[in-house]
């Protein structure tokens, strides 16, 4: 008897554990565009539930450049994440951002050469190139764990949140950052869709590292 109460008892525990953990998050993400036009990126958002939970482990993902873009262009990684930049070009470039406090500089460097930038700092993340004005990547810093970017359809999941009442926030590079606020019980929550408005998004040219217009014609790079 005393043996099968201790396994009612650690059934229950395990039970208990379940449920604290496994919830998932589902939804939609759409996009209104100029005229109606179907969304091409909707990959390139990011979702991500404020009193995002315990911290993530780091990890090292990489960004490479190809035909002078960034690919991919925007990435979401935990605090203390390291991110590789790796030139596939055979022309030069130079990786920087201002951006507050993850501001660095990779300097000027060829191709086949990897260099990496590690983020202590939580916070959206602009990178350039000092000498190709057009390329930009967007690195997503997470403190918490409870995040994910959609399917290209704009489907996502976020597995194992915790039941709670939570922000969640869905950042693209062309709309307003959108927020709604979900419930989520030990089922989960279903059919959180979010909609976005790209209709007013325009490309604002940025300044080079050295906060001056790049020296080019008309916004083009000449090489």
């Amino acid at each position: 008897m005393q043996a099968m109460r201790w396994i009612v008892l650690l059934l229950g525990a395990a039970a208990m554990a379940m449920a604290q953990g496994g919830a998932r998050v589902t939804g939609r993400v759409a996009m209104l565009e100029k005229k109606g036009k179907p969304s091409p990126d909707l990959g390139a958002a990011v979702v991500f539930l404020e009193r995002g939970g315990a911290p993530a482990r780091p990890d090292t993902v990489e960004i490479a450049i190809n035909d002078k873009a960034f690919v991919p262009r925007v990435v979401v990684v935990p605090v203390g994440s390291t991110v590789r930049f790796a030139n596939r070009d055979p022309v030069d470039h130079n990786v920087f951002s201002a951006s507050d406090s993850n501001q660095f500089d990779l300097a000027q460097y060829g191709r086949g050469a990897i260099r990496a930038q590690t983020f202590a700092h939580p916070g959206l993340v602009r990178v350039f190139c000092n000498i190709h004005p057009r390329m930009v990547a967007f690195v997503q810093v997470m403190n918490g764990r409870l995040f994910t970017q959609p399917a290209s359809d704009g489907s996502f999941v976020m597995a194992d949140v915790p039941p709670g009442a939570y922000t969640l926030h869905v950042w693209h590079e062309r709309s307003p950052e959108v927020t709604r606020d979900v419930r989520v019980t030990a089922a989960g929550a279903a059919g959180v869709d979010v909609e976005l408005d790209a209709r007013g998004f325009r490309w604002v040219p940025h300044k080079n590292k050295y906060g001056e217009d790049y020296p080019t014609n008309e916004g083009l790079e000449r090489y």
